[in-house]
């Protein structure tokens, strides 16, 4: 039996531990000449620039991550209104009035939990518990997405699960889903956390203020 779902990027499912999660996002800005496309629950990184942009590497990188895309508004330059838009597609595809901001809505909770498809067979439930607490990254490109629906397709490469530590992607857990429960498929969903979160210091002597991207 092949699972229903194999491939949406990073969906928000949660907080780690018992704190209130009111699924709240910030609000950020997307250069307006940007030309990368950024797709809902993909993996967006701070700029140098003081704007967002995609996920620094196709595999998730190890640029620090500020979370995932959830939303995007900007002003039509010929309707002169405001425009709901669930990814970026990029300056060439839309009409947009430089004079107000392209505003992103981020999920940046650095304890934010996602879930995650994995693009392989884990072979048994054994053989994926084994797999919380190790470490991935994305198999199918973080960068990648649907212009159809806006929606990242990415998942977790299950052939990179290891300790290393500098994989963008922790996993804490499994779904409970019984219309993707097929292990010898792809498609389990995995609950993951970012590794390298811009708010969340790996140790008590990095800087929350340092290691934005220059460019992508």
């Amino acid at each position: 039996m092949a699972n229903s779902n194999t491939a949406y990027g990073l969906r928000p499912i949660g907080l780690n531990g018992s704190a209130t999660n009111s699924t709240g996002v910030t609000q950020y800005e997307i250069a307006s000449n940007n030309t990368n496309a950024i797709y809902q629950y993909g993996i967006c990184v701070p700029l140098a620039a003081g704007v967002i942009d995609r996920a620094g590497a196709t595999n998730g990188g190890t640029t620090q991550a500020l979370g995932v895309l959830m939303g995007v508004e900007y002003v039509d330059s010929v309707s002169k209104k405001p425009v709901f838009i669930n990814y970026w597609p990029g300056s060439g595809a839309v009409s947009v009035d430089t004079n107000h901001p392209v505003k992103a809505f981020v999920a940046d909770n650095p304890n934010q939990l996602f879930k995650v498809a994995s693009d392989a067979s884990l072979t048994d439930k054994a053989t994926a518990q084994a797999a919380v607490f190790a470490n991935a990254s994305l198999g199918t490109s973080a960068r990648s997405g649907s212009s159809d629906n806006g929606s990242s397709t990415s998942a977790l490469g299950v052939s990179t699960i290891n300790t290393t530590a500098t994989l963008p992607l922790r996993i804490v857990g499994i779904m409970d889903d019984a219309g993707n429960s097929d292990y010898t498929a792809a498609g389990i969903p995995l609950i993951v956390r970012l590794n390298a979160h811009f708010n969340a210091p790996t140790s008590r002597f990095d800087s929350q203020t340092t290691a934005t991207s220059t460019g992508i």
